[in-house]
């Protein structure tokens, strides 16, 4: 899928630090997301 500047993001399913699964649809007309991506997170690199 591609995304261009200023297209919504699609809608995911992530649990939160304590477990509890969260949507980012959860969130939309409520307040702003950022969402960060660290590329080494979680991984042996």
């Amino acid at each position: 899928m591609t995304l261009n500047i200023e297209d919504a993001a699609p809608d995911f399913e992530l649990p939160d630090h304590t477990g509890r699964l969260v949507r980012l649809s959860d969130f939309r007309g409520r307040r702003s997301v950022v969402l960060a991506f660290y590329v080494y997170a979680n991984t042996p690199g």
